[in-house]
C-alpha cells in the first residue's frame, strides 16, 4: 500500500533535477496525517512506502538517494546522490547528506552540517552546527560532533566522545 502520492502541480527545479512535493495517504502517528503535504522527492524510490519514514517541510531527497525505515528528513535538509538515511535517523534544519554517505540508527544530523563521501553517522550520534563529516570518517555510538569541526579520512569519533569548536580530525585516528 502506498503511503504518499506525488503532487505534480507543486515542483521545484534544482538545476537539472525537478523534485515534486508529496502528500500523505495514511496516518503516521506523531509524524503526519492523511492529506498533509510533505517535502519534495524526485522519484518514488527516494522515499520508501514501508515503515514510518517521511520527508517533510521543504526538505528534498533526489538522485539515487533513499530514505527508509523510520527516518525523518525535515526543514530544509537535503539528501541526494547515492546517500542513504535509515533506521530511526533524523536529518533536519539545513543539513546535507550526499555522495555515498549513510546516516542510520538513532543518529541526528542537523544545523548546517554536511555528511559526504563515504562517511557514516550511526548509533545515537549527533552531528550539528556547521560540522563536516567526510571521506570514510565515522561518527557513532553516543558521540557528538559540533561547531565547525571537520572529521575526514578514516577518523572515527566513537563512544561518548564530544568534539566541538574549530577542530580538524583526520587520518586513521580513533577518538573515544
Amino acid at each position: 500500500m502506498k503511503k504518499y502520492e506525488l503532487v505534480p502541480e507543486d515542483t521545484i527545479n534544482l538545476g537539472a533535477t525537478t523534485v515534486t512535493r508529496i502528500r500523505s495517504l495514511v496516518d503516521i502517528p506523531g509524524v503526519v496525517s492523511v492529506g498533509d503535504l510533505g517535502g519534495y522527492i524526485e522519484h518514488e524510490h527516494n522515499l520508501s512506502h514501508d515503515g514510518n519514514c517521511w520527508v517533510s517541510d521543504h526538505a528534498t531527497v533526489y538522485d539515487n538517494a533513499k530514505v527508509l525505515g523510520n527516518a525523518i528528513i525535515s526543514n530544509n535538509a537535503s539528501v541526494y546522490d547515492d546517500a542513504r538515511v535509515f533506521g530511526d535517523a533524523e536529518v533536519s534544519d539545513n543539513a546535507m547528506v550526499f555522495d555515498h554517505a549513510i546516516v542510520s540508527g538513532h543518529a541526528h544530523v542537523f544545523g548546517d552540517t554536511k555528511v559526504t563521501g563515504e562517511a557514516l553517522v550511526s548509533g545515537n550520534a549527533r552531528v550539528f552546527g556547521a560540522a563536516h563529516v567526510f571521506g570514510k570518517a565515522k561518527v557513532a555510538d553516543n558521540a557528538s560532533v559540533s561547531g565547525v569541526v571537520k572529521v575526514s579520512g578514516f577518523a572515527q569519533v566513537l563512544g561518548v566522545a564530544e568534539v566541538s569548536g574549530d577542530s580538524k580530525l583526520s587520518g586513521m585516528r580513533i577518538f573515544l
